[in-house]
C-alpha cells in the first residue's frame, strides 16, 4: 500500500470519530421493523416514516431511532 493511501485511511478514521463534521440534508433508509421494513427519510428539517404510526402521529420508533443514531450529523432547519 503507497503512502498516499495510508495517509487517506488514517484521516477517515479522524474524521468517523467526529460525526459534527458531518451534515445530513437528505436521505432515504430501510429499516427493519419488528414487523416489517418501512422507509424512513430525512428532507428539509424533517422526519417521514412510511409506517401507520407515524401517518397517524406524526412520529414513530423508527424516526426516533434514527433521530438517535444521527443526531449530531443532522442539520437542523433554517430559520427564515
Amino acid at each position: 500500500m503507497d503512502s498516499g493511501m495510508i495517509s487517506k485511511i488514517q484521516k477517515a478514521r479522524q474524521y468517523a470519530e467526529e460525526p459534527e463534521r458531518v451534515r445530513i440534508q437528505e436521505m432515504r433508509v430501510l429499516f427493519g421493523g419488528e414487523h416489517d421494513t418501512y422507509e424512513v427519510s430525512f428532507a428539509n428539517g424533517q422526519w417521514h416514516c412510511r409506517c401507520l404510526f407515524f401517518q397517524q402521529r406524526g412520529v414513530c420508533s423508527h424516526t426516533m431511532a434514527m433521530e438517535r443514531l444521527l443526531a449530531p450529523m443532522i442539520e437542523a432547519p433554517r430559520s427564515e
